[in-house]
C-alpha cells in the first residue's frame, strides 16, 4: 500500500522516499610483489598505485654495496630495507593492496609478515640474473601461495625465450610466465590480474 503524504505542522505535505541503496565498499585483497634486489618491485608499485606509495628506500651504503650485486643495476642509490605499500581500484567490487618484498636475503625473516593474509604473488624477474629470484618461487611454492612469473622487460627487451625462463626456474605449467614492463601501468595491471585469475582458479578447484 502506498504511503499518503504526511502533514507538517505548517501545512506541507511531505511524501515518504525509500532509502538510499547501501554503496558498498571494493573488496579489499592482499598482494605480494617479490622477487630479486632491483628487479622491479618499487617501481611496479609506483607505476600502478592510485596513492602515494609508501616505500622503505634507504641509501646503498658501501657496505652494502659489497654484499648486493649492483653489476646490473650500476645507477641503482637506494634499496627497499622493509616494504613496498600502493592500492589500485580495479573496478567498484575489487581494490588490490600491494606489499613489495625486500630483495636481499638478509631481510628474509619479514616475509612470512608481509605474506601473511595474501591471495597470491607476482614474482619479478630479471633474466640476467634469475639466480636472485629462486628464493621468491622456492617460498611461494613451499607456502603453497598461487603466483604468476613476470619477466620485466629491461631496456624493453629480455634475453631468453619464456619457455627458456620456466625451465630454468622448473615451475610447473600451472604457473603462468609472463612478460611485462615495470614502467607501465597498464603492464603491471595485466600482470596483476594474471595473479587474481590463478587464486580464482585454485579457490573454484
Amino acid at each position: 500500500m502506498a504511503c499518503a503524504p504526511s502533514p507538517t505542522p505548517g501545512g506541507y505535505s511531505v511524501t515518504p522516499t525509500e532509502p538510499a541503496a547501501a554503496v558498498r565498499p571494493p573488496l579489499p585483497v592482499k598482494m605480494v610483489i617479490a622477487g630479486g634486489f632491483g628487479v622491479g618491485k618499487t617501481t611496479a608499485v609506483g607505476s600502478i598505485s592510485e596513492i602515494e606509495p609508501l616505500t622503505t628506500e634507504a641509501s646503498i651504503t658501501e657496505v652494502a654495496a659489497g654484499v648486493d650485486d649492483l653489476s646490473h643495476t650500476p645507477d641503482k642509490t637506494t634499496t627497499t630495507v622493509a616494504m613496498d605499500f600502493g592500492c589500485i581500484t580495479i573496478d567498484p567490487t575489487l581494490k588490490l593492496y600491494l606489499f613489495g618484498t625486500p630483495g636481499q636475503e638478509r631481510f628474509g625473516f619479514m616475509w612470512d609478515d608481509i605474506v601473511e593474509g595474501a591471495v597470491g604473488g607476482l614474482v619479478i624477474v630479471d633474466t640476467r640474473r634469475l639466480d636472485d629470484c629462486y628464493a621468491a618461487v622456492d617460498y611461494f611454492e613451499h607456502k603453497q601461495i598461487p603466483f604468476a612469473v613476470a619477466v620485466n622487460a629491461f631496456d624493453g627487451k629480455v634475453e631468453h625465450e619464456l619457455d627458456d625462463v620456466r625451465w630454468a626456474l622448473d615451475v610447473n605449467d600451472g604457473v603462468p610466465v609472463v612478460v611485462f614492463d615495470a614502467r607501465e601501468r597498464g603492464s603491471v595491471r595485466d600482470a596483476l590480474l594474471t595473479v587474481l585469475e590463478q587464486a580464482l582458479a585454485r579457490t573454484e578447484a
